[in-house]
């Protein structure tokens, strides 16, 4: 049996409680219990699961369940789980967009839902077409001179729009790479946690960050600091494991 994390977006606190029982007790970690869309993305972002169990109703959520998921699997691929009380055809066929890998109505079974999780995430590793999938591919091939040129996201400085280009720094490279397409298209195959959008024309790799002095970040091997755009420096701290004096 695979032992896996999974993200548990559920707004009854005593359901997602019972589900997180039934989990742990078949050896899975729960990540976390999202009660609506913005928990659920934050959650990601911080830990990727290998799997999502989505409640569609979701009150106070701005998203439901379905949209939330169509959102976090923009972020991350993986198996959603659908557990909800709505066995309406309407409901089902828009779940049916999203291809979850189940549909499990409630109340559940604690024994049948520890199965449907092993077996669908049995069948999305048998089917998964990861290695292809640009989005989560650890190395990405982008147009460059009259061929390809490989980019290895980890070794990604930072990306930083120029007009209709997008220059790539990297962190072994002194010149950056010039790529003829725009920041926006290019930012949704760094979509793992340590790549931060700093603005609209700079991505940037928060594990490159050597040091921060005002308003001011300097990233590895980079003589040259970027500045932090105003107002933006309180949500780049929380994306770092900053330490304060007591």
């Amino acid at each position: 049996m695979s032992v896996l994390k999974i993200l548990i977006v559920e707004d009854e606190v005593m359901t997602g409680v019972d589900i997180k029982e039934t989990l742990e007790k078949a050896g899975h970690t729960i990540t976390a219990i999202a009660r609506n869309s913005d928990e659920a993305i934050v959650s990601l972002k911080k830990q990727l699961p290998d799997m999502a169990i989505v409640d569609i109703i979701l009150k106070d959520s701005v998203y439901d369940g379905i949209q939330t998921a169509s959102e976090l699997l923009k972020l991350h691929a993986m198996p959603i789980i659908y557990l909800t009380a709505n066995s309406e055809s309407q409901t089902f066929q828009r779940a049916k967009d999203t291809s979850p890998a189940a549909y499990l109505l409630k109340p559940f079974r604690h024994h049948e839902l520890a199965l449907q999780i092993e077996l669908a995430y049995h069948n999305y590793k048998a089917n998964s077409t990861a290695n292809s999938n640009p989005i989560v591919a650890e190395a990405i091939f982008l147009p460059f001179d009259k061929g390809l040129k490989k980019l290895i996201k980890q070794e990604v400085l930072y990306l930083k729009a120029d007009g209709s280009y997008v220059k790539v720094y990297m962190i072994s490279e002194t010149n950056p790479y010039l790529f003829s397409m725009n920041l926006g298209h290019l930012a949704q195959y760094f979509s793992t946690p340590n790549f931060y959008r700093l603005s609209r024309s700079l991505l940037i790799n928060l594990n490159c960050i050597e040091r921060i002095e005002r308003d001011y970040l300097y990233m590895r091997n980079q003589e040259s600091p970027i500045q932090i755009p105003e107002g933006n420096k309180t949500d780049l701290m929380k994306k770092l494991a900053v330490i304060r004096t007591p």
